[in-house]
């Protein structure tokens, strides 16, 4: 990679451009990116099991070549806001990515202020755009899943803390979770498509239904005798559906649970960022 943001003429990067000839682009690209994981886990990233993304894979292999990482940036910031990663944790990711690519020390210091501008630019444009897309659509349906949006159940949430002052009591969220790091290309929205269509078979009463994020799928209800029978009915329906797929089957068995909301509005809005990752 030779780019304004790698320091190409450094020591440091002779040096690693020498190694990369001598252990071979692909181990020299697993070794970027678990240097590139350890900095951002050290560095405070709240969430390890969201981090490792296609795009990661496609950022190392863009710095380690003579070609412009700029699309594979843009790609990266894109994902990380479609998996719920602010600006402020995307941009201290991409610093740490720039710490192991410029300091061949075991340990770095991410560093957000020494990004250089189009690193920043192109990341930050990527993850704009999901961002914007979302602002726009803030009350609608999800068009791949028909699932409501994060924000209307947020919006439905405000509704309920209103009219009941007992809301943890009265109400719960029935969270589903598929391993869609699993799957590959459109058999992820798939197999989202197939676990929407079991929800709305099992909870057809009315229940707000909603998407939290790429594989994550929550239903607002009302506690009752009926509904440890529901949530198995939900687990076993969607093992169905992702069983006459063979392309959707790895992503399963679905992980289907109740979760207790909190005293609040505001600390709901919380937990529902929080189960989206």
């Amino acid at each position: 990679m030779r780019h304004e943001w790698a320091t190409g003429t450094s020591p440091t990067w002779n040096r690693r451009r020498r190694e990369t000839d001598r252990v071979g682009v692909a181990q020299a690209e697993r070794l970027l990116k678990s240097r590139w994981r350890t900095a951002t886990m050290a560095a405070g990233w709240a969430f390890p099991a969201d981090w490792p993304l296609a795009e990661v894979d496609e950022v190392c292999a863009a710095m380690l070549e003579d070609t412009d990482p700029s699309d594979a940036l843009v790609r990266l910031g894109r994902a990380r806001a479609e998996a719920g990663a602010g600006l402020s944790e995307t941009l201290l990711d991409l610093a740490a990515l720039h710490a192991v690519l410029t300091d061949a020390s075991h340990v770095v210091s991410p560093d957000v202020d020494a990004l250089p501008a189009r690193m920043v630019r192109m990341t930050a444009l990527g993850w704009a755009d999901v961002v914007t897309g979302q602002a726009g659509d803030c009350a609608a349906e999800d068009p791949l899943t028909g699932l409501a949006t994060t924000a209307y159940l947020r919006t439905r949430l405000g509704e309920v803390y209103r009219e009941t002052p007992v809301v943890p009591l009265d109400y719960a969220l029935v969270l589903l979770r598929l391993d869609t790091h699993r799957a590959t290309g459109w058999s992820r929205v798939v197999a989202m498509t197939l676990a929407s269509d079991a929800l709305r078979t099992v909870f057809d009463g009315g229940e707000t239904l909603a998407t939290l994020g790429p594989c994550v799928a929550a239903v607002l209800v009302r506690k009752d005798e009926t509904l440890a029978r529901r949530v198995s009915n939900l687990r076993v329906l969607t093992a169905d559906r992702l069983a006459d797929d063979p392309n959707v089957r790895p992503t399963g068995p679905a992980k289907v649970w109740t979760e207790r909301l909190p005293d609040t509005h505001t600390e709901a809005c919380s937990l529902l960022t929080s189960l989206g990752r």
